[in-house]
């Protein structure tokens, strides 16, 4: 690899992480982003040569290796010529992936973790799980830091979430489990079709030693052995009815899930996930079940607030989209013993609200709407109520729920209209919230 010429396509965080992975080896690389100032400019070092402006097929076509960004499609003309003239095309989860497999990294072991929805909490509740096992662990990829800076000797396990354009770009991976927790449409504008988007999650398969599937959605099943699954029913990792539902192992129970603060169905499904893919890298089951309970899930994704007065609140605030909220609210009110009180709006972005009406029809409890959308929201349930701001929204719920209910922020909405962003929209739902317990305190 020394001898050959590099060129690093798009800068960004993980472009850095390329460049500072071939530094270190003693191999300089250029680097082309087509943007202005591209973030991690000034991060450069000064003999790193910067190409800034269109691609040229033709400059690229003199390099024998280019690494690609992942949010650059490999179909770029540009990109595309270079390839014709003989130019490998990879990406930084490649990189990793090759010096993994080096003998210096002998004995780690790797799981990788795929899906349209779910695969940062599973991934983070894993590296949760390892870390309570007093495993020294590497989690990364698609989420937090670049798979190429985890890259250390003393790391015993790695867990990289992959999205379908990383994949793209990757041959190599050889994991121990590699999982797609579900696939349902998403970035069409990259693919010329639904199927291409398919097949570039199922390459995950492909580069694995072991595959879990998800019972329940059949685009994530494979004929690859060996295999295992999860799901709703009772088969290997899934749910069983005592008392109450349990998670459970080949019907044997782990978990009751009123254990878990993650709420919904959807987060007990990620948990049976989580549990399964950390079996297979030989985490103990008590150690993975103890993070478990202690999870509160990632920042603004049904995160777990607080408990007051019997009443729990979750913040979803990055539901910025209609899908998201479905998949919070689905099935909720089966997993609690009281009512679940909803509040939802913000800036639509010219949705069309009439998707809430089925999901909506599960409530129970109040639906409180607010912000630029409020009054389309609130036409598709007929006791939906429209205040005026996220203060007013919580101080009503907090008046109606009672003991055994939960209260959930799910916008369906993106927040400009009133927030900086979904993230500042969650962090004030947050203060009222803890601002409950110390009122009564």
């Amino acid at each position: 690899m020394i001898s050959k010429r590099v060129a690093i396509i798009g800068l960004g965080v993980t472009g850095l992480s390329c460049v500072t992975f071939f530094n270190n080896k003693g191999i300089d690389v250029t680097v082309f982003d087509t943007r202005s100032n591209p973030p991690g400019k000034d991060k450069l070092d000064i003999n790193t040569e910067l190409v800034i402006g269109p691609l040229s097929g033709t400059r690229l076509a003199s390099f024998d290796l280019l690494v690609v960004s992942p949010g650059i499609a490999i179909a770029t003309p540009a990109i595309a010529k270079a390839i014709d003239a003989g130019a490998e095309v990879v990406g930084d989860i490649e990189l990793f992936a090759r010096e993994l497999a080096t003998p210096a990294y002998q004995g780690a072991k790797l799981v990788t973790i795929t899906g349209s929805n779910g695969k940062s909490t599973v991934t983070t509740l894993l590296g949760e799980m390892a870390s309570y096992a007093g495993v020294n662990v590497g989690v990364g990829g698609n989420i937090g830091v670049p798979a190429l800076d985890l890259l250390s000797l003393d790391k015993q396990l790695y867990i990289l979430e992959l999205s379908s354009f990383q994949l793209e770009t990757t041959e190599s991976l050889n994991a121990d489990v590699s999982t797609i927790l579900n696939i349902s449409e998403d970035h069409l504008d990259r693919y010329p079709n639904y199927q291409a988007y398919i097949d570039a999650k199922h390459k995950i398969y492909t580069q694995s030693k072991m595959c879990l599937i998800n019972r329940d959605d059949t685009l994530t099943y494979t004929q690859q052995q060996p295999q295992i699954s999860f799901g709703f029913d009772h088969s290997e990792f899934g749910l069983i009815q005592q008392d109450e539902p349990f998670l459970a192992q080949n019907q044997q129970p782990l978990l009751p899930c009123s254990a878990i603060k993650l709420s919904g169905k959807h987060n007990w499904m990620n948990a049976l996930a989580a549990l399964a893919l950390g079996q297979q890298v030989g985490l103990p089951m008590d150690s993975m079940l103890a993070a478990l309970q202690a999870y509160t899930g990632l920042n603004h994704r049904c995160e777990f607030v607080a408990e007051h007065q019997g009443v729990r609140w979750i913040n979803d605030s990055k539901a910025t989209n209609i899908g998201a909220t479905q998949a919070a609210l689905f099935g909720l009110s089966e997993t609690i013993p009281g009512k679940v009180h909803v509040i939802l709006g913000g800036d639509g972005k010219g949705a069309d609200f009439t998707e809430l009406a089925n999901v909506l029809t599960e409530i129970k409890g109040q639906i409180v709407c607010f912000g630029r959308d409020a009054a389309l929201i609130a036409e598709q349930h007929p006791a939906a109520i429209i205040v005026d701001d996220l203060a007013q929204a919580v101080a009503h719920i907090a008046k109606q729920a009672t003991s055994g209910d939960l209260a959930i922020l799910t916008p369906a909405c993106a927040s400009l209209d009133m927030y900086k962003n979904f993230m500042a929209r969650g962090e004030h739902f947050m203060q009222l919230v803890k601002a409950l317990a110390e009122a009564s305190a």
